[in-house]
């Protein structure tokens, strides 16, 4: 099952970080949390990997909507978005497919908010691309 909406953009890591937070927030997506995975595994076990941020960038009328149809569906919200270097001078920007949301519990009715999601989050990654 493809769960994943992929871009890559010609910038370096450090630029893409804030373009990518500013393109979520234009389509009504905050940003509530920022996880450096590279720095937690560096520090918790000695790993080192490229530069990776997991941004939880929640729409709040969106995910109120999902959660009214079903309060479970927080653990399948679209709301993390991943920025990653790509080893080329490129990232890779990586948002979850709200069709999870409609697949995964079977639930029918959450079609009409996944597809809105869906075409926020293409909205926000096709203006990255520019």
């Amino acid at each position: 099952m493809e769960y994943a909406r992929t871009i890559t953009l010609d910038l370096p890591y450090d630029q893409a970080v804030p373009r990518v937070k500013e393109a979520f927030a234009e389509q009504g997506f905050g940003t509530l949390t920022e996880i450096d995975v590279r720095a937690t595994l560096k520090n918790k076990i000695g790993e080192d990997i490229e530069d990776y941020v997991i941004l939880g960038a929640c729409n709040p009328h969106l995910a109120h909507r999902a959660l009214d149809i079903e309060r479970e569906i927080g653990l399948l919200l679209p709301c993390n978005v991943v920025v990653r270097a790509a080893g080329d001078g490129t990232t890779l920007v990586q948002a979850l497919d709200p069709g999870v949301m409609v697949s995964v519990p079977g639930r029918s009715e959450m079609e009409p908010v996944a597809e809105e999601a869906g075409r926020r989050i293409q909205a926000a990654l096709d203006a990255l691309k520019g």
